[in-house]
């Protein structure tokens, strides 16, 4: 699971409020595809009960598991940043619920309310830091000749 914040603990209350009153809760039957990577990332959830794994197109073999997100978790982060498309995939691990959030309507919200912006912008950036740092382990860990280099200083 993630080291980095939740939404409920990343935003004020006032802001959380905001946003949740354009949330809509979903489910997602254990196996279920949430997005694939390449495809138009055009909303994001945070996990109420349940496990996703995000995983990695790499050709010619199975998608590995990058890292697998829980309770609290903000699933999705390619919905901030143009060209909008997700750059990893994502599958519910565990039958899922979450709260689903329309990625243009948290942009406006971002734009009309430059408070809320920076706030929602530092949240997925350090979401963004975490997976991407987990992304370089994991791959590093299942291709690299000696595994990760935990330890190995350049």
């Amino acid at each position: 699971m993630s080291n980095t914040p939740p939404m409920m603990a990343a935003l004020p209350a006032e802001h959380r409020e905001r946003l949740m009153r354009i949330a809509r809760q979903v489910s997602f039957p254990s196996g279920t595809r949430i997005f694939e990577e390449g495809g138009h990332a055009d909303r994001f959830w945070i996990i109420r009960t349940g496990s996703v794994v995000l995983d990695m197109h790499v050709p010619g073999r199975r998608s590995p598991a990058i890292e697998t997100l829980g309770h609290g978790e903000l699933v999705g982060w390619s919905w901030l940043f143009p060209p909008y498309v997700w750059q990893l995939g994502a599958v519910a691990q565990s039958p899922v619920r979450a709260e689903e959030f329309d990625a243009l309507a948290v942009r406006l919200m971002c734009e009309d309310d430059p408070a809320l912006g920076a706030l929602v912008g530092h949240w997925v950036g350090r979401v963004l830091a975490h997976r991407l740092q987990s992304a370089r382990t994991r791959l590093l860990d299942l291709y690299a000749p000696y595994g990760s280099g935990e330890g190995v200083r350049r």
